[in-house]
């Protein structure tokens, strides 16, 4: 069985996946030879695995960006991800950026 994780870009008008998880069961244990004896003794056993993946980092910062932009430029950061960004916001594009003078364009306020 696996599950996806979906996130809403409104760019594009729908979900898209940004990671996934699969309940291998015995299937990766079975080919890798992983096994293991209950605690409660008996016989040893193939061990059920789990596969994921990490996010896709483009995917999941696109629809931060577009989901938190606001109708003057700036993008509000989420209060979950502030404490590792440093700041609450990010400006419009600078006019520094506007000139050529800055990879990115973005600069904290």
């Amino acid at each position: 069985k696996t599950l996806d994780l979906e996130v809403w870009m409104p760019g594009q008008g729908r979900y898209v996946e940004i990671s996934s998880v699969s309940n291998c069961e015995a299937f990766q244990a079975r080919r890798a030879n992983i096994r293991y004896r209950p605690t409660s003794g008996g016989r040893v056993e193939f061990a059920h695995t789990l596969n994921g993946s990490g996010l896709a980092v483009g995917r999941t910062l696109a629809a931060i960006l577009e989901a938190y932009q606001q109708a003057d430029g700036t993008v509000i950061i989420p209060k979950v991800l502030r404490p590792y960004m440093g700041t609450s916001m990010l400006s419009s594009w600078s006019d520094k950026a506007q000139k050529g003078g800055l990879a990115g364009g973005y600069s904290q306020k």
